[in-house]
């Protein structure tokens, strides 16, 4: 059975409407009350992706988990260090599982968008390494602001600093995708078979 896929206007809409929403939240009712707002809307929008998919994939799952224990610790302790800390551990979690799957040569990119993208192996590993290393830019980036700045700023900076950064990072290797998509010239010449890298 092939796997529904979700229309990607609504997918940007789950992806970013929990951000939204703790912009709007801290705006009128503090940080306190955007944590829980978050948290809710995060979960939400896992339940309305699995509803129309019947698919949870892995790293909304992950993000999902830790925003509900750094954010359960936020609201529990009233201290809002934890759900600032959130970002800085997805981003760095995300680097190490990249890093160890090229390390085991399983690029875990390969295994999640091969349906998606038909690349070589080369660029599969070129692919990981550069979102490995972006994931570590943005934890850095991430504890530079959140210790520099207001919880305000901070808040602000998750919705109008991160999200267009990994935009146009993503935007960005469009060019990596053309220039090692496997297509013809990453087919031997006979007998012609699939050549996506195996998981």
């Amino acid at each position: 059975m092939s796997e529904t896929r979700l229309n990607p206007a609504l997918k940007v809409a789950l992806d970013v409407g929990p951000l939204v929403l703790f912009f709007a939240a801290n705006a009128k009712f503090g940080i306190f009350a955007a944590t829980g707002t978050f948290m809710v809307a995060v979960l939400a929008a896992l339940a309305v992706s699995y509803a129309l998919t019947r698919h949870l994939p892995v790293m909304p799952v992950v993000s999902a988990v830790i925003v509900t224990v750094f954010g359960g610790l936020t609201l529990v302790l009233h201290d809002e260090t934890f759900i600032k800390l959130k970002p800085t551990l997805i981003y760095m979690l995300f680097a190490i599982v990249l890093a160890v799957g090229l390390w085991r040569d399983r690029p875990l990119l390969a295994m999640v968008f091969d349906s998606v993208f038909d690349l070589t192996e080369e660029g599969w590993r070129k692919l990981t390494v550069r979102w490995a290393v972006f994931f570590v830019v943005m934890a850095a980036v991430n504890e530079l602001v959140w210790r520099t700045q207001s919880t305000d700023f901070w808040v602000n900076f998750k919705l109008f600093g991160f999200v267009p950064l990994t935009f146009l990072f993503a935007v960005a290797q469009v060019r990596l995708l053309a220039r090692h998509a496997a297509g013809e010239a990453g087919k031997p010449a006979a007998p012609a078979t699939d050549t996506r890298p195996a998981p």
